[in-house]
């Protein structure tokens, strides 16, 4: 039995923490480089980044599932939240508050993950689950009255960045849906559609087009925060669900915040540092979770890229395919136990 099925979360969790790194990172660099740029503006160069990274990175048909045309209507809700109201509120809210407590307040994102992916897919959420959502809700808690006292014009600007982590929040348990397609043209649709979007937004509002340098860098950042950052949250969610997904993309605003700091940002206060202590405590929780138990697999035929060493694919080929592949397939009732997450193969009611 190979190490995967002992130890399912790590493959997910590894992607998971690198999508947050790059994501964590481009917080304050959007800060940096999108100064004096409008909020429309901003999200179109970002997810025009993306859609770059998502048109280099499609794979081919037989080595992933390809979008399908009733895809579009998710991957449209997707673009609204994620690539639209996200990112505009975030470009809003840094330029009306701090890069480090900005960076922080993300952590909620996994909060809105959580109990949506609850919601809408029945994951599994023991009492250690709930006591991690609860530190993370303390946490923010803290940090708008931490930036409440610090004045009313910082506090608007942290809660138009919790309006974003609240978009986000939707469009990642929208995404959960499409973890099984190729994530290169999940990346690519989504973007596309949050240009157009976005950048029919500004002309309209007349934003003034940003100088060729803020251009250059908010592509870029865009391309490794915004478009390799979804691509590898994607892949993660395949291999271990969207609220746990969620729970390890969180440690995205410490990196942030360090990284702000690093650059200049002198908004550390006390404040700050507990509701960081607090929702840090309450990713460490949730990533500390363990489960499995005897559980039941029904008759079940769909497509995804997969192997044959999982325990979950025993079909046969003529001749057999070596690495990973995709195709539409059958699995036959089965019933066992092992550790397991709510993958696709696992989405059972508890």
């Amino acid at each position: 039995m190979s190490a995967a099925r002992h130890l399912p979360a790590i493959r997910g969790g590894l992607l998971a923490l690198l999508a947050a790194a790059l994501f964590g990172i481009s917080t304050p660099l959007v800060q940096e480089a999108g100064a004096g740029v409008g909020p429309f503006t901003t999200a179109a160069l970002l997810y025009a980044g993306a859609a770059i990274i998502g048109a280099l990175l499609r794979r081919p048909m037989d080595r992933e599932a390809a979008v399908r045309r009733e895809d579009w209507k998710r991957l449209a809700l997707m673009a609204l939240f994620g690539a639209g109201i996200g990112p505009v509120a975030l470009a809003w809210g840094l330029q009306h508050t701090s890069g480090a407590s900005a960076s922080l307040m993300l952590a909620l994102e996994a909060l809105f993950t959580a109990l949506l992916a609850r919601a809408m897919y029945q994951e599994a959420m023991d009492r250690r689950v709930w006591s991690a959502m609860l530190l993370l809700a303390a946490g923010g808690m803290v940090l708008v009255l931490d930036r409440g006292l610090s004045g009313s014009f910082q506090l608007l600007g942290l809660l138009a960045v919790l309006g974003a982590t609240a978009a986000w929040g939707v469009d990642n348990t929208l995404s959960r849906a499409l973890a099984e397609r190729d994530p290169g043209q999940v990346v690519l649709g989504k973007s596309v559609l949050g240009v157009l979007a976005t950048g029919l937004l500004a002309f309209a509002v007349r934003e003034p087009a940003p100088p060729w340098s803020a251009v250059l860098g908010l592509l870029a950042i865009g391309a490794s925060g915004y478009g390799l950052s979804l691509r590898l949250y994607l892949l993660a969610q395949r291999a271990f669900g969207a609220a746990r997904t969620g729970s390890v993309f969180a440690f995205a605003p410490f990196i942030g915040a360090l990284l702000a700091i690093m650059l200049g940002d002198r908004s550390l206060s006390w404040g700050m540092a507990a509701g960081g202590a607090l929702m840090l405590s309450g990713v460490v929780l949730h990533l500390a979770e363990s489960h499995g138990h005897e559980h039941e697999h029904e008759a079940q035929e769909h497509e995804h890229v997969h192997t044959h060493d999982d325990g979950h694919h025993d079909h046969l080929h003529d001749p057999m395919p070596v690495g990973s592949h995709s195709h539409r397939h059958r699995h036959e009732p089965m019933r066992h136990s092992h550790p397991h997450v709510p993958d696709a193969h696992h989405m059972h009611r508890h």
